[in-house]
């Protein structure tokens, strides 16, 4: 066959396969454009799932009659006139593809006008973009398009769509996640003549907040720090989810740059890494979250659906959404609150910084200061981070532990009241009673104090009395003699004494008298699992997880009461203290009104 020129309907029908993959995908692409026409206040009318009839219509600055053919025609749009547009779109679409596609594969009349018009003027289109004839209509100033009868003309794409019900709910899960992306926009949506949906346009952090709750559920809100960073041209704002409220599914992550909603690997990479070791394994983390940069360093023509971008400086928007996540996890602690409303003063970027590293030396903002609160002197809180080792009498520690509960005030934790079945911390605060998981929460605090020995190059190490010879398999002492730097950035000093043994002269400090045997078995087995190289730095954390667990108060070892709170105190400082190194939560509240609950207390 001789290369000719395909008709513009059938030209049109192909892009259709593109642009419209179901109902939900023209509901997306009208109310963009909606959007960009200055709309605050958007009526969605749906149905039969959308395939019997998809009406938007808005309020927005409408289409001039002399440009409701060009409006239906291939790539013809009022958002694009030059390359140097094309580099720095800052609408939410221009492909100029939406309407005639759509046209193309159901029956589509547009109804627009502008303001100070006589009246608004309404046109039908078929695809073929030709015979339009505009009518006058007595319709208000905004746009109405009325999608009917979609896919009549194509009749195996009809066949793969779904059940009615299931159809419209990606139609409702596409207009609430438009919704979150506006809140200066107020949406109806309608199915079958009843009313789904209705959010009046909001302004306030209260009334968003309400939105948001209508859409995710008040427990995403009640579970969520919100949180406002801006550094280098880059903003970024919204509600993230605390680790211990997460979901099997990534079902609640909303994530926009410049408005658009997209999904992203270099993103998804960013918050991943920013919740790893406090997010519990096979769990989700929630967010609803607003990236705001240069529309020159991000492209959003990368995807005809428009649902992916591609940034110019992509290691720089990597790094900065991992710092401030970072930061926001890590101030989450008792008796810290974040101030959102302080942004980041200062971000430098190391080109050749890795990416799963914080950019070196950022300045990042201050938590707002906790009341002043009471705690063990410094020399013995430090002591009490090795259990069992403490230089003090027990007679000196129980009266310095019971004057600071003579003291007015409070920390955030309480102070211990007893050792639950030797596992879980009883204490009393001013508002109610504290359970503590004391293996968990040790846990965490020796993982954090580690992480940071082990990136300042100082983790302590102590030699041991007598040096320990281990018998372990010849490809493991292998790796002993490949590894023995990092040992030693880790506190140990092991070598290879013959084919298959090792000897153990020094540890951690912080790693006390625990089975050191076992815990070696383990370190040597994480290598293995992770390989050496490169991939031992960036897998080093895990390593410090395992070490910590190791080092960390086990279950039914008796507590003192100074050992409790010298505990409680050093969860007080530290980072991310409420949740272990795998994600478990170190500790729960019941208040006094929960309490009064459980007894029907005046009721």
């Amino acid at each position: 066959m001789r290369i000719q020129l395909l008709p513009a309907q059938l030209i049109n029908q192909i892009a259709a396969g593109e642009v419209v993959e179901r109902p939900s995908s023209i509901v997306k692409e009208l109310v963009e454009n909606s959007f960009d026409a200055g709309a605050n206040q958007i009526v969605i009318e749906i149905e039969q799932g959308g395939t019997r009839l998809i009406k938007i219509r808005d309020n927005g600055c409408g289409i001039d009659k002399d440009d409701l053919s060009l409006a239906l025609s291939r790539h013809a749009t009022s958002k694009i006139a030059s390359l140097q547009d094309l580099e720095q779109v800052a609408s939410m679409g221009f492909r100029g593809e939406a309407l005639p596609s759509i046209s193309s594969v159901a029956r589509l009349t547009l109804i627009s006008r502008i303001v100070n018009a006589d009246c608004a003027w309404r046109v039908c289109a078929d695809g073929s973009e030709r015979d339009f004839n505009p009518q006058p209509d007595p319709h208000p100033q905004g746009t109405t398009v009325d999608v009917r009868d979609l896919f009549y003309n194509t009749p195996a794409r009809r066949k793969f769509l779904k059940a009615e019900k299931t159809e419209f709910s990606h139609i409702e899960t596409v207009v609430q996640r438009l919704a979150l992306s506006r809140f200066n926009v107020g949406f109806s949506l309608i199915h079958n003549q009843k009313e789904i949906l209705t959010l009046k346009p909001v302004l306030s952090d209260a009334e968003q907040e309400q939105r948001i709750a209508g859409i995710c559920g008040s427990a995403f809100i009640d579970n969520a720090i919100k949180i406002d960073f801006e550094s280098a041209g880059l903003r970024l704002n919204g509600w993230v989810g605390l680790p211990t409220f997460s979901r099997s599914q990534q079902d609640m992550q909303f994530f926009y740059v410049n408005g658009r909603l997209i999904r992203d690997k270099l993103v998804s990479h960013a918050i991943k890494q920013a919740y790893h070791d406090v997010l519990f394994h096979g769990r989700h983390s929630v967010f609803v979250l607003y990236l705001t940069l240069d529309c020159a360093l991000v492209d959003v023509n990368a995807h005809p659906a428009k649902t992916e971008v591609r940034f110019r400086e992509g290691r720089l928007v990597h790094d900065f959404l991992f710092s401030a996540l970072h930061r926001s996890l890590a101030n989450v602690r008792p008796g810290k609150t974040i101030e959102s409303s302080i942004p980041i003063t200062e971000f430098r970027f190391s080109p050749s910084s890795e990416s799963t590293r914080i950019p070196s030396q950022p300045a990042y903002y201050a938590p707002r200061p906790s009341p002043q609160q009471a705690s063990l002197p410094l020399s013995i809180a430090e002591q009490m981070q090795v259990y069992g080792q403490l230089q003090r009498s027990a007679t000196e520690i129980e009266a310095q532990a019971e004057h600071l509960q003579s003291e007015p005030t409070h920390p955030p934790l309480g102070f211990a009241l007893a050792h639950i079945h030797n596992i879980f911390i009883l204490a009393e605060t001013q508002t109610g009673i504290i359970l503590v998981d004391a293996h968990a929460a040790h846990e965490r605090v020796t993982y954090e104090r580690l992480k940071q020995q082990y990136h300042e190059g100082t983790v302590p190490s102590q030699p041991l009395l007598l040096p320990i010879k281990l018998t372990v398999r010849a490809i493991e002492a292998d790796l002993v003699e490949q590894c023995s730097e990092f040992f030693v950035s880790l506190g140990f000093e092991l070598n290879r004494s013959g084919p298959d043994t090792i000897v153990l002269r020094s540890v951690p400090v912080l790693l006390g008298q625990n089975d050191v045997d076992s815990l070696i078995r383990d370190v040597l087995a994480d290598l293995m699992t992770h390989g050496i190289s490169q991939r031992i730095q960036q897998q080093s954390h895990q390593i410090l997880s395992t070490i910590a667990c190791h080092s960390s108060v086990r279950a039914h070892r008796r507590l003192t009461v100074a050992e409790m709170n010298a505990l409680l105190r050093d969860m007080e400082r530290t980072e991310r203290s409420g949740q272990c190194n795998h994600g478990r939560p170190t500790w729960v509240e019941l208040s006094a009104q929960d309490l009064d609950k459980f007894f029907l207390r005046g009721q």
